[in-house]
């Protein structure tokens, strides 16, 4: 399940959407990520033709079980490792933003290391 990681970042947004309001909507999408509409409805089309997402008349999103389980893994690294960097005593703020920067380049074996020695799982 190789996808570009501006896809995985879209993925992981709705994902977030999803948990944090129960639906999903391009303009969230756009706030969250700080895009403009036009940059997520181009986004969002991608992501449909490929089968990631599907979306209603009235425009709300669903993750396909394709594009949830991508979301799923991306959002969990992203917990993970914020995490690991706050016990390392680095700031919330920068933390995410760092995790967000590295959740897309580790390799799976590299990740599962970093979870088991930190002993931290997704909360």
């Amino acid at each position: 399940m190789k996808i570009q990681k501006a896809a995985e970042d879209y993925l992981e947004a709705m994902l977030m959407m999803k948990e944090k309001h129960g639906y999903i909507r391009s303009i969230d999408i756009a706030g969250q990520l700080g895009v403009t509409k036009p940059s997520v409805s181009y986004a969002t089309k991608r992501l449909r033709e490929n089968g990631y997402i599907t979306m209603s008349h009235d425009g709300l999103i669903t993750l396909t079980d394709k594009g949830m389980a991508i979301a799923a893994s991306i959002y969990e690294r992203h917990k993970v490792l914020t995490q690991l960097l706050m016990k390392l005593g680095v700031s919330p703020e920068t933390a995410r933003e760092d995790a967000c920067k590295i959740e897309h380049d580790l390799s799976p074996e590299t990740f599962d290391a970093i979870r088991k020695c930190a002993g931290i799982t997704a909360e």
